[in-house]
């Protein structure tokens, strides 16, 4: 099993950068892949990256591709999110998931986090 805690989150102006995090708990942490999630109010929940068990691949919504570096650090038991040139839609609490893969299937997960909200204002 896999316990996840993300952090990092907080209020930052358009144009800024922040870096979340997500501690793993849990042996079986640097084979499963990693995703990170976004839901804004109103609106459903959206993936933005993920990342392989190796970190040799990833893989990026749109919204964020050339913005946004997923990264990994198996010794750590810890995955990144670098959120840089940060946009006020992109405002919502960002969730991370570990599971089989490292797709957009929020299905595919078998543990998430509890979710730390970003805020960026204009």
């Amino acid at each position: 099993q896999v316990q996840l805690v993300e952090s990092g989150g907080g209020l930052v102006q358009a144009g800024g950068s922040l870096r979340l995090s997500c501690a793993a708990s849990g042996s079986t942490f640097s084979r499963h892949g990693m995703g990170w999630f976004r839901q804004a109010p109103g609106k459903e929940r959206e993936f933005v990256g993920g990342i392989s068990w190796s970190g040799g691949n990833t893989y990026y919504a749109d919204s964020v591709k050339g913005r946004w570096t997923i990264s990994r650090d198996n010794a750590k038991n810890t995955v990144y999110l670098q959120m840089n040139s940060l946009k006020p839609e992109d405002t919502a609490v960002y969730y991370c998931a570990a599971g089989g893969g490292y797709g957009l299937r929020a299905s595919d997960y078998f543990y998430w986090g509890q979710g730390t909200q970003v805020t960026v204002s204009s």
